[in-house]
């Protein structure tokens, strides 16, 4: 078999998976993990069940593989800041981070709500070790931050929790906003409502706002 012929199957097998994954996290924001079936999410992908069940043996290894997808798009680079970095600067572009994703895959933000709200009982150990080791990571960064006096007092679990409900707001609640705005939001209205909250969070914690954020 000639090397365009191999390059050209993991093109097709990367379409269909990404195909697959795009119409399962509809699905699953819709229907939740329990409510989702393979057929739906085949339907939508439009491809044949078999070819759903190929890419991911089960539902639940799809619904899994989505998961660590969304966690790891999530964390973005905050995971790399270090105490020696700016924290309005790391904070700003996480909070833009957040904002964008919220735009771009609600769908991922309303899917990882409905586990949540559900108490959670697919994410396995790994994921709740993973997450409490990056959230542990995290904490320990914004702590040095405030022993410096880079940042003004405040619990770091709280500041992470207020940036992860008022970025993912825009996502699960994205009905209620557009109803009450008249209208649905557009770019430059997520531009808008990301430079008001990065201001809204960084203010609350002593910081001078980045120029591009302005």
């Amino acid at each position: 078999m000639s090397a365009s012929m191999n390059y050209k199957e993991l093109s097709i097998g990367e379409l269909n998976r990404n195909k697959i994954l795009n119409a399962a996290e509809k699905e699953f924001a819709l229907h939740g993990f329990k409510g989702a079936r393979v057929q739906q999410i085949a339907d939508r992908a439009e491809l044949p069940k078999t070819n759903v069940l190929y890419y991911f043996k089960s539902k639940e290894s799809l619904y899994l593989a989505l998961l660590e997808d969304i966690l790891r798009l999530w964390n973005s680079r905050f995971d790399e800041a270090t105490v020696g970095d700016d924290p309005a600067e790391v904070l700003a572009h996480y909070i833009a981070d957040k904002m964008e994703i919220s735009r771009c895959r609600p769908d991922a933000s309303k899917m990882f709500a409905l586990e949540i709200i559900n108490g959670a009982p697919n994410l396995n150990e790994f994921f709740k070790d993973q997450h409490a080791s990056w959230m542990a990571g995290r904490v320990d960064v914004i702590k040095q931050w405030i022993d410096q006096g880079k940042l003004a007092p405040t619990d770091p679990h709280y500041l992470l929790f207020n940036i992860w409900a008022t970025s993912q707001h825009y996502a699960d609640f994205s009905v209620q906003i557009n109803e009450l705005r008249g209208k649905p939001m557009t770019q430059s209205d997520f531009a808008e409502a990301t430079n008001n909250l990065i201001k809204l969070i960084l203010t609350g914690c002593g910081l001078t706002v980045p120029t591009e954020f302005e």
